[in-house]
């Protein structure tokens, strides 16, 4: 059996079954022999893509992906979409060729491992001599570590022949820590001497919702998520939805007046805590992470606990049964009341700044939110539209929404919308991207259609860099080279194989609404011209740089 045989087949032992890739020759029989041994590949047009495909299915999936990659241009194309899932905490192996050790003056030959360190991911490379054992470490060094794990394939060793005599283990995901009975008491002593206790979810606690509602119910605690996690608490009358710059009024109102804020698994950034203006001077804060290095990282905490998200909320909860401290607290009916009239964007009153050239980009995600199936995953890229359809458009639940801001990086969202669709095939795929992203990623449109994808694509279309538009773009000169001519998005995307609608008012959704009832045979795009609006989120988020 040849080495990269051995991959193929430690890694289907594993349960890595979907590999995102473009193939070259490097890459191509270990490719080759994954699908022999039953994993689904799936083809991006660009190596870039195939990582964002990757790391969506990784945030929403229910199991390890795997990139295929090409030696040296083939993992610099990938680079990008390598770091958001860096700097996200997904789980992938990465297998990328490399030139034989004697090929000194290769064309391909560059330091890769230095590159993949640099961006916080982890370098491993295969011998002859142990390639399954390397795969297996590669493997539980991704999932334990949540990071990618880019394992480099010497051409020479690739067709070397493998004696290894081993069979990997699945193994079993470490069990976090379990918080300290001391620690449990000084969290329940916060929230028995607290008035308004805020519960804000973030990653770290996505599969700990159902702890996480019954301890604010018994603590008398709002809800609310950090953007990533939205979606957590759906349905519950007492969530504020977004923690944030995606923050409503009354969300931002709510958690300003708090006296607690217990967040579980959220690092506290600038971005969900609003450059720390969403904590009070007064406010206490507690940070529970099973990361021992969080709580204090973003802004200090008054209490520090380290332990699983889920078993602390258990435990916290079930002291406060024992004190029979239980209260109302923050959960009054009139706040209530006021979360159901107003506790989402699309329930909060504005003024509608479209013409009959452009539509309000809040107008057209409302209308859209509607017509649209709700049973949905929706994946972002990054610019100044980001907040319409992170917010405005609903969500079934945590594993709804593929928020890649990481980095920040514009054109990631069309190729995680496809990711994501592969995670969650019975959903209907939502990207939600502007004019730049678009035309950065626009060659997996390709993709779309040839995967034979029911997606629906919006595109936001200001023909601008919207954000360094409303922010930096203060002269005549400034904006000549951040303003652009329009772009005929439906005519492009009618090229590669799409239906497209052109969308300048509501009476232009009709369109949206016959492909929703038609069979979907084709995906969708829709050409949004979006009026220029400085948004709300973007205009808090810059108050920082």
């Amino acid at each position: 059996m040849k080495v990269f045989e051995r991959v193929a087949e430690t890694l289907a032992e594993l349960g890595v079954n979907t590999v995102f890739g473009v193939i070259g020759s490097g890459n191509y029989e270990v490719t080759r022999a994954m699908i022999e041994r039953g994993a689904k590949y799936v083809a991006a047009r660009h190596e870039g893509g195939a990582a964002s495909m990757a790391d969506a299915f990784a945030r929403v999936g229910d199991s390890v992906p795997a990139i295929s990659l090409h030696q040296g241009c083939g993992l610099t194309n990938a680079i990008t979409g390598m770091t958001e899932a860096a700097k996200s905490g997904s789980p992938m192996i990465v297998l990328t060729a490399e030139v034989a050790a004697s090929a000194i003056h290769s064309n391909f030959k560059i330091a890769q491992d230095r590159l993949v360190e640099s961006i916080g991911a982890v370098s491993m490379r295969i011998t002859a001599e142990s390639a399954a054992r390397d795969i297996e470490l590669a493997y539980r060094t991704a999932v334990t570590r949540r990071v990618p794990v880019v394992v480099n394939l010497p051409l020479d060793v690739q067709l070397a022949e493998s004696t290894e005599q081993h069979t990997p283990s699945l193994p079993e995901l470490p069990l976090a820590p379990a918080p300290s009975s001391r620690a449990i008491a000084a969290l329940v002593e916060l929230i028995e001497a607290s008035e308004r206790p805020v519960i804000v979810a973030g990653r770290g606690a996505r599969s700990a919702g159902a702890e996480l509602r019954d301890l604010g119910e018994t603590a008398g605690a709002l809800l609310a998520t950090s953007a990533v996690a939205r979606g957590l608490f759906n349905g519950d009358p007492y969530s504020l939805d977004i923690s944030g710059g995606f923050s409503t009024p009354l969300a931002v109102q709510s958690i300003q007046d708090a006296d607690l804020i217990v967040s579980f698994g959220s690092a506290l950034n600038m971005w969900t805590m609003r450059h720390g203006t969403l904590i009070g001077d007064a406010t206490k804060v507690v940070q529970i992470d099973d990361d021992a290095l969080a709580p204090g990282r973003h802004r200090p905490a008054d209490l520090g606990i380290v332990g699983d998200a889920a078993e602390t909320a258990r435990a916290a909860a079930q002291l406060l049964r024992e004190h029979n401290s239980g209260a109302t607290r923050y959960r009054t009916e009139e706040l209530r009341q006021a979360i159901a009239a107003e506790g989402r964007w699309n329930l909060v009153p504005y003024d509608d700044l479209g013409d009959d050239e452009r539509i309000d980009p809040r107008t057209l995600t409302i209308a859209l939110n509607d017509i649209l199936d709700a049973d949905r995953v929706v994946a972002v890229d990054s610019g100044n539209f980001l907040g319409y359809p992170s917010a405005f458009l609903d969500i079934p639940d945590e594993n709804g929404l593929v928020f890649s801001q990481a980095f920040q990086c514009v054109g990631l969202g069309l190729a995680s919308a496809i990711g994501a669709a592969y995670a969650q095939p019975e959903r209907l795929p939502i990207c939600g991207t502007g004019d730049g992203g678009a035309l950065m990623a626009a060659a997996e449109l390709e993709t779309v259609v040839r995967l034979g994808l029911p997606m629906v694509v919006i595109v936001y279309n200001d023909a601008a860099y919207g954000a360094e538009l409303h922010h930096f773009g203060e002269t005549s000169h400034d904006l000549g080279f951040i303003t652009f001519d329009d772009t005929d998005f439906a005519a492009i995307a009618r090229g590669y194989g799409f239906t497209a609608a052109t969308v300048r008012g509501v009476d232009d959704l009709d369109a949206v609404k016959e492909w929703v009832a038609g069979p979907r045979d084709t995906p969708l795009l829709i050409d949004a011209k979006i009026a220029r609006m400085e948004s709300w989120w973007l205009a808090e988020a810059f108050k920082g740089h």
